[in-house]
């Protein structure tokens, strides 16, 4: 996630400089300890939480747990690693639904924070868990509030209950009741309700805010935030808590590029925990919260739990399972490729899912560049090939690939690029589904992976291999000095030794002979 980018290679940067030493002294562990604070301070996350952060980092860190570790550079990423999910929350909290639905979810918070798309995420995400959720318009004063949530739950396949148009018309603590009687009438489990948000806290908003939960008596209510605005986030936290009160806290635009201070200060604040983390603009880029994840993503540990559940929700098993067995049999095609690429662009951001990758900050650059839109280009140039085209790329010739590159609205060479590469692809795959070791281009041959071709033959030892002792001496001696012997020579002659090249052995060969056997 970007909104931590910097703060992870701060960190990352600071522990690189422990790696290599055996024992640390406890001028290693403070000045890592003061790295670690700026770093945390440099990311706009609460004085306090700083404080009491690098207050038990650096207990820990001098105690016994380090100084007797086997690798105490390692266990100091340990230790800051936990502490970062004791004040992200400590464990994964879920919904608390009611015994007897309807479950009521009621969202509160600035305006700005992202609540009305928040409550269309939250709505696809419980459909999706098999719920039947209900949206009520309940936020009355911001303009086109109450049709922006109409459109985002046509947008998520959610019902939106709204009896009043808003733009400053309405009583929201009416519409939140007869809601409630609406949701039991047509027998909905939850009933999300969108209220008002302000520029800044204000007295009013607290004392509406506040009416509508009285009314409806929530079961959860949600204090959404924007993970972006930093240090302000504590003190408009603490403001809700006192004025509403709130059950768990909604991150979004995790995907931004600010410091991110908010998602590392107000659970630790509030004592609330964080329940869910929005994290794009997409309608489903919408995830629970996992505060060791989180830590993990902080610490370029990676977070390849969420890749794996995120591939699991996408990918349709039987179908991956054709696949592999077409990878085997040599019989994966273009058509198969599209249907991948397509799966894949489900998940969500590519860069986002590589980013989950262990040590992808260190490729920062690259994800940086990453475009996103060339696999657009390619299921452009696809989609435009016919269908026994795409099933036996070695039909596309000149004129076909100039038809193929106009269709997609690409070139000649973006056609012949990605058939290439679909070429390699296609190939390595094959080596993977046998069971062996791809040549990944640009890296040369992997070591002791003999993958089909010739396997490079060591050069034999020289030496004789004669059984017979004396005879061996001669031959070894005689490849010493340069020159074969006539027992040597035998194997091409004539046999026992007879009929050489030479008439007998050398000098040289009779004193090792008489040197093996002990008479020189």
């Amino acid at each position: 996630m970007a909104t931590f980018g910097n703060l992870t290679d701060r960190l990352v940067e600071t522990f690189k400089n422990l790696r290599g030493k055996g024992k640390l002294s406890a001028a290693d562990i403070d000045g890592t300890v003061r790295e670690i604070r700026r770093a945390l301070l440099d990311a706009d996350v609460a004085l306090e939480v700083v404080k009491d952060f690098t207050g038990r980092v650096r207990e820990r860190a001098l105690g016994d747990e380090v100084n007797k570790a086997l690798n105490p550079a390692q266990q100091v990423v340990q230790i800051v690693n936990d502490e970062l999910v004791t004040i992200l929350g400590g464990e994964a909290r879920r919904i608390q639904f009611a015994k007897n639905p309807p479950t009521v979810i009621m969202l509160a918070g600035l305006q700005g924070a992202g609540k009305t798309t928040l409550a269309g995420k939250l709505a696809k995400w419980l459909a999706a868990q098999n719920h039947t959720p209900l949206l009520v318009a309940a936020d009355l004063q911001r303009p086109n509030a109450v049709t922006q949530l109409q459109v985002v739950g046509e947008q998520a396949g959610v019902p939106v209950f709204a009896p009043e148009p808003g733009n400053g018309k309405g009583n929201p603590v009416r519409v939140a009741k007869d809601a409630m009687k609406f949701a039991k009438d047509k027998q909905y489990d939850v009933v999300i309700v969108d209220t008002a948000g302000r520029l800044g806290v204000d007295a009013e908003l607290m004392r509406q805010a506040a009416d509508i939960r009285k009314a409806v008596d929530p079961d959860e209510v949600f204090f959404v935030i924007d993970a972006m605005i930093g240090q302000d986030a504590v003190a408009t936290a603490k403001a809700f808590q006192d004025g509403v009160d709130f059950t768990g806290v909604v991150l979004t635009k995790l995907d931004g590029d600010a410091r991110g201070g908010a998602a590392l200060s107000v659970a630790s604040v509030t004592g609330r925990p964080i329940i869910f983390a929005s994290t794009g603009e997409g309608l489903d880029d919408f995830e629970p919260f996992y505060p060791d994840r989180m830590a993990s993503r902080i610490l370029d540990l990676g977070d390849i739990l969420t890749l794996i559940e995120q591939a699991q929700k996408t990918f349709d098993e039987e179908e991956s399972r054709k696949v592999a067995e077409k990878f085997a049999t040599d019989s994966f095609t273009l058509e198969d490729f599209l249907g991948q690429m397509q799966q894949l662009k489900n998940m969500g951001s590519i860069k986002n899912m590589l980013g989950m990758l262990p040590g992808a900050k260190g490729m920062r650059q690259q994800l940086d560049n990453f475009d996103e839109s060339e696999i657009t280009r390619t299921e452009a140039i696809i989609q435009s090939m016919t269908i026994p085209e795409r099933r036996q790329p070695r039909v596309l010739n000149g004129s076909r690939r100039v038809r193929i590159a106009r269709g997609s609205g690409t070139t000649v060479t973006e056609v012949n690029a990605l058939v290439n590469r679909f070429e390699q692809a296609a190939k390595m795959m094959k080596t993977v589904a046998k069971g062996g070791v791809p040549q990944v281009p640009g890296m040369g041959p992997i070591p002791g992976a003999g993958f089909g071709g010739a396997r490079k033959q060591l050069p034999k030892k020289k030496g004789s291999k004669s059984g017979n002792p004396a005879k061996r001496a001669a031959e070894n001696a005689a490849l010493a000095a340069g020159t074969k012997s006539s027992a040597a020579s035998a194997g091409s002659g004539s046999g026992f030794g007879l009929g050489g090249s030479k008439a007998g052995p050398t000098e040289e060969e009779l004193a090792s002979l008489q040197k093996f056997l002990g008479r020189g």
